[in-house]
């Protein structure tokens, strides 16, 4: 993916050379379960990018959720767990391409996570006027039908303490439930 957005960043991990040690890929694994209730990260397939970008597949699941493991190279924690409908709207996201209609998918970030923007899914880095967002514990609902979204606030600067809609008005558009 060609910048870190809350869907690619723990995605993007650089990965030396030559395959990881098994030690790491245990640290991976245990980043990706943060992600989610034990329940759900323990049958959960991970996933790690290597440096090219390939996807590359810590342990097989069971339970239909992929997890990703934080990347250590953005500001804060975001490993991620996705179901399949909200995998392939991550991968439409990282892809630029137009998210499926019609596929509701859900994600848990239940370390928290940090996004350059709250109103451009592509922003890199933040800057003055793309409102930088910290969250916390939260999870997301991405992929309803547009009027779904209209039932939230859709601030540029959210308060992050209650749900709130993520790149309002793109085809990205999502909602952050903060758990905690």
């Amino acid at each position: 993916m060609p910048v870190a957005t809350a869907a690619d960043k723990a995605m993007q991990h650089d990965k030396s050379a030559g395959p990881a040690s098994a030690t790491n890929d245990k640290a991976l694994i245990t980043s990706a379960m943060s992600a989610a209730p034990a329940k759900v990260g323990t049958g959960a397939t991970i996933v790690a990018a290597e440096a090219e970008g390939k996807m590359r597949t810590l342990r097989e699941g069971t339970n239909g959720f992929t997890c990703m493991p934080d990347n250590p190279t953005t500001p804060g924690p975001d490993p991620m767990c996705l179901d399949k409908p909200a995998l392939e709207w991550a991968t439409a996201l990282m892809q630029h391409k137009q998210p499926s209609s019609g596929k509701i998918g859900f994600m848990y970030m239940l370390a928290g996570g940090t996004d350059a923007s709250n109103t451009d899914p592509y922003a890199a880095k933040p800057e003055a006027g793309n409102n930088w967002v910290e969250t916390g514990a939260h999870v997301m609902i991405v992929g309803a039908d547009p009027s779904f979204y209209d039932l939230y606030p859709k601030d540029a600067k959210p308060d992050t303490s209650a749900p709130y809609v993520m790149w309002p008005g793109t085809p990205y558009q999502h909602l952050m439930v903060p758990v905690k």
